[in-house]
C-alpha cells in the first residue's frame, strides 16, 4: 500500500506535465487528460481508503526522499495516511473531479482554457501534498504551491484591474502565513532537534514532556501555527482576501475558496492538535478566534449585494463554528460539518450565476418592498451600528492598511538614500568587507561578530523594503532585491560556525540562476518597450507571453518554490539561526515576508493587467 500512496500524491503532477504537451487550441485533449488523470486518482483514492479500512485502518507513514542529511539536520519527504488524510483526499478527489467537468463547459473557447486546467491540477497536486503530508516541511512544499496558484487563478482575468490587485492583495496575506509556518518550523528544529513527524506528535508522552521543559517556545508555535490556520481559513481579522479572491473564475472559487484550499487551515489544526490539546491558552485561542468569526462573517454575509461575497462570508462563518469544534476535541463532528460545508459552497458557487438570473427575474415582476419595523432608541443605534460596520465589512482592509502596509510603505519611501549610486558603492564596500571577515572569522572578537551579523541582517531588510516600494524602474527593484538577499546569507553564516559553504551555495545556486534569468528578461522588455517603470500595469504579457512566462518561473525561482535547491536552502538558512537570536530572526522573517510580495508585483505591473497601447481593447476595472 506504500508504494500506491506515493503514486496517488504525484498522479495530479503527471497529469499537469501531460497537459502542458498540447496547445490552447485543443480543448478535447486537454480536457480528457484532465479528466483521466483526476478520475483515476478518484477511484484509486475510494479503493485505497476502502481497502486501508478494510484492514484495520493502520495509520501509514513512509519516508519517501532525503534531499539533505547532515548530523543535525535532516530535510525529506514524509507521506502520512490516517482517517483525516482520508476524509480530505476523497472529499479533494470528488469536488476537483466535478469542477473539472463543469470547467469543460464553463470555460469553452475562453483563451485561457488551458492555463486554467494546468493551474488546476499544478493546484490539485499541492492539495495532495498537504493532505497526504507526514512532516512539516512537506506540508510546507504543498502549502507554497496553493500560495502560488491562488494568485494565477485569481488573476486569471489578467486584462482586468482588480483581478490581478486582488491577487496581489491575496498573495500578500498568504506570504504572512507562509512566515509564520517557516518560524514554526524554525522554532521546532531548535526544540526537537529533529524533523519531527506528526506520527510522533501522537506519542502523549514525549509531547507533554516535551512541553513542560519548554512552555512559553512551545506557545511560540503554537501561536504561528493558529495564525498560518487563521489566515489560510480567512478567519477574523485576515477574513477579508476571500471576497476579493472571487474575482476569479467561478469554477476556480468553487473549488479554491469555498471548499478546498479554504478548509485546509482546519486540516492544520486537527494534524496538530496532539501538539496543543493539553494546553488551556491555546484552545481558548482557537475558540474566541471562531467564534468571533462567526458572529462578525454571519452578519456581513446578510448585508452583502454580491452573492459569491455572500456565499463566501457564509463559509468563513462555518469554518469558525468548525475552529470551535476542533478545540473541543469534536472531530468527528468536524468531518462531517466540513464535508456537509464544502459540498453546500461548491453546489452554491457553481450555481450562482444561474440563480441569480432567476432571482432578478423574480424581482422584476414579483418586486413586493417589505413592511417597516418602528424601532427607536438604543435597538435602533445598535442594529444600525452592526449594518453599516457589516456593509463596511468592518473594515478589516482598512486595518491592514493603516496598521501593516502603510507603515511599510513609508519606512520604503524614507529610504530612497539606499538606492542612490554612492550608497551602493558603500554598500559593496560593506558587503566585500562582510566576505573577508567570514572568511577569518576565527580572528574576529565575539561581539564584534555578533554586532556585523546583525547590521547585515539589517541591510538585507532594508534593501527589500526599498524593493517593495520602487516604482521607478523596475531592473533596479529586482537588483535591490537580489543584493538583499547576499546580505541575508552573509549575515547568517557571519555568526554560525556550523554553516558551511556547501550549505551557502545550495541557496545561492537557484537564486542566482533565477536572477540571471530575471535580470536578461527586463533587459529585453526594456529594448523592446524602452520604459518598464512600476507606476502602474501594463499588460505585456499580451505582445511577450514567452518573455511573460519566463520571467513568472525566475519570480518563483528566486522566491524559492520547491523546485529549485534554494528551496532546501531556506530551510538550513532558518535552522542555523540560533533560537535565542530574536532581532535576526526578525530581520530574516519580515525580509522573506516582503521578498515574494515583491517580487511578484514586479511580475504583475510588467505583465499583468490592462494593456497600456491603445489597440488593446481594456476591460472596466470591476469584473
Amino acid at each position: 500500500m506504500l508504494v500506491v500512496l506515493q503514486f496517488l500524491v504525484f498522479l495530479p503532477l503527471l497529469g499537469f506535465f501531460l497537459s502542458l504537451l498540447f496547445s490552447g487550441q485543443k480543448e478535447r485533449w486537454i480536457s480528457t487528460v484532465t479528466f483521466g488523470a483526476l478520475g483515476l486518482h478518484l477511484l484509486l483514492v475510494i479503493v485505497f481508503s476502502g481497502l486501508w479500512v478494510a484492514t484495520d485502518a493502520e495509520v501509514l507513514d513512509l519516508k519517501h526522499i532525503v534531499f539533505y542529511k547532515e548530523d543535525t539536520i535532516e530535510i525529506y519527504l514524509d507521506f502520512y495516511f490516517d482517517h483525516f488524510t482520508a476524509v480530505f483526499s476523497v472529499l479533494g478527489a470528488f469536488i476537483t473531479f466535478l469542477v473539472a467537468i463543469f470547467s469543460s463547459f464553463y470555460l469553452h473557447r475562453d483563451e485561457g482554457y488551458k492555463r486554467f486546467f494546468n493551474t488546476l491540477l499544478l493546484f490539485y497536486f499541492g492539495y495532495n501534498v498537504v493532505v497526504f503530508s507526514g512532516n512539516f516541511e512537506t506540508l510546507f512544499i504543498g502549502w507554497e504551491f496553493l500560495g502560488i496558484t491562488s494568485f494565477l487563478l485569481i488573476a486569471f482575468y489578467r486584462d482586468r484591474y482588480l483581478p490581478v490587485k486582488n491577487a496581489l492583495k491575496t498573495i500578500s496575506l498568504y506570504r504572512v502565513g507562509d512566515v509564520c509556518l517557516i518560524l514554526a518550523l524554525w522554532m521546532s528544529h531548535h526544540l526537537w532537534h529533529e524533523n519531527i513527524t506528526f506520527i510522533k506528535l501522537n506519542h502523549v508522552d514525549l509531547v507533554v514532556a516535551h512541553i513542560q521543559e519548554h512552555y512559553y517556545f512551545v506557545l511560540f508555535i503554537i501561536l504561528m501555527l493558529v495564525i498560518a490556520a487563521a489566515i489560510k481559513s480567512a478567519q477574523i481579522p485576515f477574513s477579508s482576501w476571500l471576497p476579493r479572491a472571487m474575482e476569479g473564475p467561478t469554477t476556480s472559487s468553487a473549488v479554491f475558496y469555498g471548499s478546498l484550499s479554504v478548509h485546509l487551515g482546519v486540516f492544520l489544526l486537527l494534524r496538530t492538535y496532539p501538539y496543543w490539546e493539553t494546553i488551556g491558552v491555546a484552545k481558548l485561542l482557537i475558540i474566541a478566534i471562531g467564534v468571533i468569526t462567526a458572529l462578525i462573517a454571519s452578519s456581513i454575509a446578510n448585508v452583502q449585494a454580491s452573492v459569491k461575497t455572500q456565499i463566501a462570508y457564509s463559509s468563513i462563518a462555518q469554518i469558525g463554528i468548525m475552529f470551535v469544534e476542533v478545540a473541543m476535541g469534536w472531530h468527528t463532528l468536524v468531518l462531517m460539518h466540513l464535508v456537509g460545508n464544502a459540498l453546500l459552497r461548491t453546489y452554491q458557487l457553481l450555481v450562482s450565476p444561474s440563480v441569480l438570473g432567476y432571482m432578478i427575474h423574480d424581482q422584476f415582476f414579483n418586486f413586493q418592498p417589505k413592511e417597516k419595523i418602528a424601532q427607536t432608541g438604543f435597538s435602533l443605534k445598535w442594529n444600525s451600528t452592526i449594518y453599516m460596520l457589516s456593509l463596511k465589512e468592518w473594515e478589516m482592509d482598512r486595518l491592514f492598511m493603516l496598521l501593516l502596509w502603510r507603515p511599510v510603505k513609508w519606512m520604503g519611501r524614507k529610504l530612497n538614500f539606499v538606492s542612490s549610486k554612492w550608497a551602493i558603492v558603500i554598500l559593496v564596500i560593506v558587503y566585500i568587507t562582510g566576505l573577508v571577515a567570514f572568511s577569518f572569522e576565527e580572528q574576529i572578537p565575539q561581539q564584534l561578530d555578533e554586532d556585523i551579523h546583525l547590521l547585515f541582517g539589517f541591510i538585507g531588510l532594508i534593501l527589500v523594503l526599498r524593493s517593495f516600494v520602487e516604482r521607478d524602474n523596475a531592473i533596479r527593484a529586482w537588483a535591490l532585491i537580489i543584493f538583499s538577499q547576499f546580505f541575508n546569507v552573509l549575515s547568517i553564516a557571519l555568526l554560525n560556525d556550523k554553516y558551511e559553504y556547501q550549505e551557502i551555495l545550495l541557496y545561492i545556486s537557484g537564486l542566482l540562476i533565477s536572477a540571471v534569468i530575471g535580470l536578461v528578461c527586463l533587459f529585453k522588455l526594456k529594448a523592446k518597450e524602452r520604459k518598464i517603470d512600476l507606476q502602474s500595469f501594463y499588460g505585456n504579457v499580451y505582445e511577450y507571453p514567452i518573455l511573460s512566462f519566463v520571467f513568472l518561473m525566475s519570480c518563483l525561482g528566486f522566491v524559492s518554490l520547491p523546485f529549485t535547491p534554494s528551496f532546501i536552502g531556506i530551510d538550513l538558512m532558518f535552522s542555523h539561526i540560533h533560537k535565542h537570536e530574536y532581532l535576526l530572526i526578525i530581520f530574516t522573517a519580515l525580509g522573506f515576508l516582503l521578498l515574494e510580495i515583491a517580487v511578484l508585483r514586479i511580475y504583475a505591473r510588467l505583465f499583468l493587467g490592462p494593456h497600456s497601447k491603445l489597440y488593446h481593447p481594456v476591460a472596466y476595472r470591476s469584473s
